[in-house]
């Protein structure tokens, strides 16, 4: 990828609400089909807002606005909120906290989990809250104490406050300059990432009016519309209307956004900011030269000719000064570098919902990339002839009254402009997100997992995945996957589906009995427990030809751990062990004939669970503790740091050819307790195992099992014998026990950085045990303690159990232990 297309600020995330959409995306489909937002009031609901009955019966007083429906709502427990500080917050800092949040998600982060450092920039709309609130709740002030009251109606702490919500330490910033707020905000936070001051940033802006319900009084050569209507840019233009809304994107350097393979909806090229000072008509008018100023310069830092430009998302507040002004300053700076004319569709959202005040800019930015996300220029509303007072004929540019689609030579690219009273100028100079190829699907199957706080809230985002799953069938189900793992904060209630394919995924999300994991924390009294991972390693007897033959072909790191055993093995084994583990069709039974040897068997599980845990470990899934059977128990001392990687291969392999060369010998399994065997155990058998309270092993020459096995039957005690070769775990054992030391003791052995459960005492293992090498031959000889590891375990009632290996035959036994 060259570097001019490794250049700029990507977003990667948006959020928003507006009049009539609770969403991005319903707000594209507002936008596109050319639905006006603009609410009309009723006389009830305008008394219910305090309007004057004057007021009311005024023949210009219009009753018409953009309102933000369930602004009044808030999840005040989610975010950490007593109902006293929720309700003495302003409406507007909880919805940009409530949309810094959704706009995070929206990218696929959670902040908690991010390295680097996030900032945060953003402003406000100046409303009533603070003198209503504080006026009529003079008791709640003095309880809270004046400045508590202060940080939750001020406009200055709506940075600052979603920065200690959400856990973020980059640079928070609160942005005033009046109508250009939300994309000044914009400005800033792509300066403080080229400044490399932060390494994502939230930028937007945030507009509620209180009490929301009331219309304006019309004065003639005013900013607003007689009727209630917004016609920019159209001869009968002669004002705006109020509106309302909140919008955030989240922003990172193209380049670490490429890097990081997310998501990017477009890229800001370049960006603007200035002032008109004190050379226009008056403080509150337009100026042509500030605002062909600040153009001029997003053009310049972007790199690209006007002519590349083919949308432009104007400011159109829609009045008789205003509107001339505006083309006039665009036509200045692209008239410095092109003739052409009636190439560049000019818009304005404010036709669609009103004047969003501090809001205004993010919500024409937002517009504007969903229009070349989706390569297609919606439509400007109530435009039938052009302004006289602006030169279309002969201009670059023409209104966009009808959704068309976006053609263009080169990249698609679109400039967003916001002023705001006082002079603040703002640009964007947007382009459409590169191509980017997708590395497909990993896997024949995928782990769909949600969280949620509250058990409704859980079925709400399952009905919300379904929703999005039904209308992206282009995504990836692998992409989707992955964010849900790994871009979604961690909560209480849990759900999980694995699924092939979206169709798959949306009928195992509706159905009655989706896999529930519980709540994942228990109640410890008013505390909430965090659940912890065991890793479960099974041992001998579970192998199986093509195990893992899925895993090995569709997970790249699962494979590269098994090739790499493989071929550190081979020297030993004398063969390439995947040859065995994953046979040519035809040639399975002469496999499975192979791994029935010992040698090869032991070998064979721990590169199966070693690559299986590590694939484990690489989607985040962390063992707090680890328990093996046998065999498993060198795949958990590997994991702890015990043994090298390459140390525990070579003593794998040696213990399985040690034993392999034994006499061959039988194996019991007794329904039974330790206590009842014993009785009537004879000294030619050793007890092997210690699996439950009523499941034992016992070990021994052929001969002697089959007797003991008769002896049980007239005791009416059940047991059968397992498939195996030797007498694992008894005196049989002894002749290697020896030889086997001299190989321990020959590789280093260190303190286990994770904790463990040992088969030879049944609890957790201690460094002095782990490093001395007599320990491996005492666990080669003696009984596996697993009942009493697992008795250990279940002490505590918040651990989660996974089965690191074929089958699930450990899982079976985490039962109470007595």
């Amino acid at each position: 990828m060259s570097d001019a297309l490794m250049e700029g600020i990507a977003i990667i995330g948006m959020a928003g609400r507006f009049p009539g959409a609770d969403d991005v995306d319903s707000f594209w489909e507002n936008l596109k089909n050319g639905v006006e937002s603009i609410s009309t009031f009723t006389d009830e609901e305008l008394k219910a807002a305090l309007v004057d009955e004057k007021l009311l019966a005024h023949p210009n007083y219009v009753k018409r606005g953009g309102v933000l429906e369930g602004a009044d709502r808030f999840d005040a427990d989610f975010f950490g909120y007593t109902p006293r500080e929720a309700e003495i917050t302003d409406p507007q800092q909880r919805l940009f906290l409530e949309t810094a949040w959704s706009a995070l998600e929206h990218a696929g982060y959670d902040a908690e989990r991010y390295a680097g450092a996030v900032g945060v920039f953003g402003g406000a709309a100046s409303n009533r809250h603070e003198t209503m609130y504080l006026a009529a709740n003079q008791d709640v002030v003095a309880a809270m104490g004046p400045l508590q009251a202060l940080m939750g109606v001020s406009r200055d702490f709506l940075a600052t406050r979603v920065s200690y919500k959400l856990n973020l330490t980059g640079p928070a910033t609160t942005v005033l300059t009046a109508c250009s707020t939300g994309l000044v905000a914009v400005h800033q936070a792509c300066t403080s990432l080229l400044m490399y001051e932060c390494d994502m940033a939230l930028a937007g802006g945030v507009a509620v009016s209180l009490p929301q319900r009331q219309g304006y009084l019309y004065q003639d050569g005013g900013i607003m519309s007689p009727d209630g209507h917004c016609r920019t840019f159209d001869a009968q233009a002669k004002g705006t209307v109020p509106g309302e809304g909140v919008g955030v994107v989240i922003l990172k350097r193209l380049e670490d956004a490429l890097a990081d393979g997310d998501t990017i909806h477009a890229v800001i090229k370049g960006t603007a900011i200035n002032n008109d000072g004190a050379l226009k008509v008056g403080y509150t008018a337009p100026s042509t030269d500030g605002q062909a100023k600040a153009i001029a310069q997003a053009q310049l830092m972007a790199g690209v000719e006007p002519d590349s430009i083919g949308y432009v998302e104007a400011h159109g507040t829609a009045t008789v000064l205003g509107d001339p002004i505006e083309v006039a300053a665009l036509t200045q700076v692209f008239r410095n570098k092109t003739d052409r004319e009636g190439f560049c569709a000019l818009g304005s959202v404010k036709s669609n919902i009103g004047h969003a005040d501090a809001a205004a800019g993010v919500a024409g930015l937002i517009k504007t990339v969903m229009a070349l996300k989706h390569r297609q220029l919606p439509p400007s509303l109530h435009f039938e002839k052009g302004n006289p007072g602006i030169p279309f004929e002969t201009s670059p540019f023409y209104v966009n009254h009808t959704l068309q689609e976006w053609k263009a030579q080169g990249p698609r690219r679109a400039g967003v402009s916001s002023f705001g009273i006082g002079g603040t100028n703002a640009h964007v100079v947007l382009e459409e997100a590169p191509a980017v190829s997708s590395a497909g699907q990993s896997a024949d199957h995928h782990l769909l997992v949600l969280s949620a706080k509250t058990e409704g809230a859980l079925e709400r985002a399952s009905a919300n995945l379904q929703v999005h799953l039904s209308a992206h069938p282009e995504q990836a189900l692998a992409d989707v996957a992955y964010t849900l793992q790994n871009g979604r904060k961690e909560f209480s209630h849990r759900r999980f589906v694995v699924a092939r394919d979206h169709q798959e995924a949306i009928q195992a999300l509706a159905a009655e009995k989706a896999a529930l994991a519980g709540t994942g924390i228990l109640a410890a009294g008013a505390e909430e427990i965090e659940p912890s991972v065991v890793f479960l390693f099974p041992g001998q007897g579970a192998q199986d030809v093509n195990m893992g033959r899925d895993l090995y072909q569709d997970e790249a790191v699962f494979r590269q751990h098994v090739d790499r055993g493989a071929e550190l093995l081979q020297p030993a084994l004398g063969l390439d062990l995947r040859g065995v583990l994953y046979p040519p069709h035809g040639e399975e039974a002469s496999a499975r004939e192979l791994l029935k040897q010992t040698r090869l068997t032991q070998p064979a599980l721990f590169v199966i669970e070693y690559a299986l845990a590590q694939l484990w470990l690489s989607k985040g899934i962390s063992p707090a503790a680890m328990i093996g059977h046998s065999i498993g128990e060198y795949v958990a001392a590997c994991l702890a740091g015990v043994f090298s990687f390459e140390d525990a291969l070579q003593l794998v392999a040696a213990r399985g050819a040690l034993m392999q060369d034994l006499p061959a010998g039988s194996m019991l399994a007794v329904i039974a307790s330790e206590a009842a065997i014993r009785e009537l155990l004879p000294s030619d058998l050793s007890l092997a195992a210690v699996n439950g309270p009523n499941s034992c092993v016992v070990s021994g020459s052929k001969d002697a099992v089959a007797k003991f096995e008769q002896l049980l039957e007239g005791h009416q005690i059940s047991s059968r014998q397992l498939e195996t070769s030797h007498a694992f775990h008894s005196a049989m054992m002894d002749e290697i026990l020896e030889r086997f030391f001299e190989r321990v003791s020959a590789v280093t052995l260190s303190a286990p950085e994770l904790p463990y459960l040992s088969n030879v005492s049944g609890g957790w293992i201690t460094a002095e045990l782990a490093c001395d090498p007599n320990y491996w031959v005492t666990h080669l000889r003696e009984a596996v303690r697993f009942a009493d590891g697992v008795k250990e375990l279940l002490q505590s009632e918040s651990r989660l159990y996974l089965e690191v290996g074929p089958g699930h035959a450990l899982g079976k036994m985490i039962k109470p232990v007595a």
